[in-house]
């Protein structure tokens, strides 16, 4: 059964120095034509019966929010009707990001059924802020967060980013601080990565880019996961954080490795056992819904051995880890089959737990987590 919905707005008013995700500046820009492209894709797929409306839903970016009001408000009644239902959508999740947050957009919103933000912070502090390519400053994040509340909206996600270039633990710290302030249900923290195709990569090989060593991002990561447990914003994976009631439903979909919708240019999918991806360029994604009403460039059948894998180094994300029997249920086969020599092995090395039908990373293994996925691979 496919669970989930992802919806893509490929646009941004500015591109952060770090972003490698499917953008384009929104200028000049197809608006309206991509947006009614996207409410006939989402209209072909739920065309086929059986359709069952998803349980999540997801508009990312991109940003979303970088729409002006009429598109924006389009985009919302469009993704409503196609895919939400009363009574069985359970989480519906926009990310938003500060600087392009207004009362127009939050009461589109609410009249779509939205019932949580994902906001794109990634730092309280103003110089890390223009360091990394932000728009936005500390004061209108909290600007944005405090008028989100004011709206009723009390399902709120921060994002944040760590080892990010000239960044001292103490400026982690802040941020940090700024979470309490704020008490959001949930936060999601990621380490800076240099991906190809960023201007923060084109510097990197500059010599331009001087970046926290490991052992100071290492540090940063301990802490935050410390931090943030200890004022009940516990870990439940490697990269979020949650009050308990508030894990975002959606992402857990895609780390129990179950089915979803991918719809928009260069969104992915997984539908009936493939791996789907679509047209990642705007003109060439709404060309290929206007002939075919789908836009899928790739379409890999998952493997019984692909399977497998991907439930291990997928639910090894999660804190609470892989459980055996519903491994067994899964695949009508134990775990021991397929993995007792690699299980025994970082068991020994201290980076995987074996307890009461459970298989989970160790504190230290939170810490090599890729070094454990890689051992799941065939």
């Amino acid at each position: 059964m496919i669970k989930g919905a992802y919806v893509h707005i490929p646009f941004c008013e500015h591109i952060c120095y770090y972003c490698d995700f499917n953008k384009y500046f929104i200028k000049n820009q197809p608006i309206t034509a991509y947006l009614k492209a996207l409410d006939n894709e989402m209209a072909e797929a739920t065309s086929h019966a059986p359709f069952s409306r998803p349980e999540t839903l997801f508009i990312g970016g991109g940003t979303p929010t970088a729409l002006d009001d009429e598109a924006f408000t389009f985009l919302m009644n469009s993704v409503h009707s196609r895919l939400f239902q009363e009574d069985h959508t359970k989480e519906f999740t926009i990310e938003i990001n500060p600087e392009n947050l207004n009362a127009s957009k939050l009461e589109a919103m609410k009249r779509a059924s939205v019932n949580r933000l994902s906001i794109g912070v990634q730092t309280f502090d103003d110089r890390l802020l223009q360091e990394i390519g932000r728009k936005h400053t500390r004061q209108s994040a909290i600007e944005a967060i405090s008028l989100a509340k004011r709206y009723g909206f009390d399902n709120l996600s921060i994002d944040l980013m760590f080892g990010l270039p000239g960044q001292t633990k103490q400026q982690l710290e802040a941020s940090l601080d700024e979470i309490l302030a704020i008490q959001p249900q949930h936060v999601s923290i990621y380490s800076l990565q240099i991906e190809p195709r960023t201007i923060f990569y084109n510097r990197l090989r500059k010599g331009k880019l001087t970046l926290p060593g490991q052992d100071i991002e290492a540090d940063m990561y301990e802490y935050l996961i410390d931090f943030l447990g200890q004022h009940g914003i516990r870990q439940y994976e490697i990269s979020n954080f949650a009050i308990p009631g508030y894990e975002s439903q959606h992402n857990l979909i895609y780390w129990n490795n179950e089915e979803y919708y991918g719809f928009g240019a260069g969104a992915h999918g997984y539908i009936h056992g493939n791996r789907v991806v679509n047209a990642r360029a705007v003109k060439g994604y709404m060309q290929r819904i206007a002939e075919q009403g789908h836009a899928r460039i790739e379409s890999h059948p998952v493997t019984a051995q692909e399977k497998i894998e991907e439930e291990m180094f997928l639910g090894l994300r999660k804190i609470a880890g892989v459980n055996k029997q519903h491994f067994l249920e899964k695949f009508h086969h134990p775990i021991d089959q397929y993995y007792r020599e690699t299980i025994d092995d970082l068991v020994a090395k201290g980076l995987l737990v074996e307890k009461d039908d459970w298989l989970r990373l160790s504190r230290q293994g939170i810490f090599l987590g890729n070094e454990v996925f890689e051992a799941f691979l065939a």
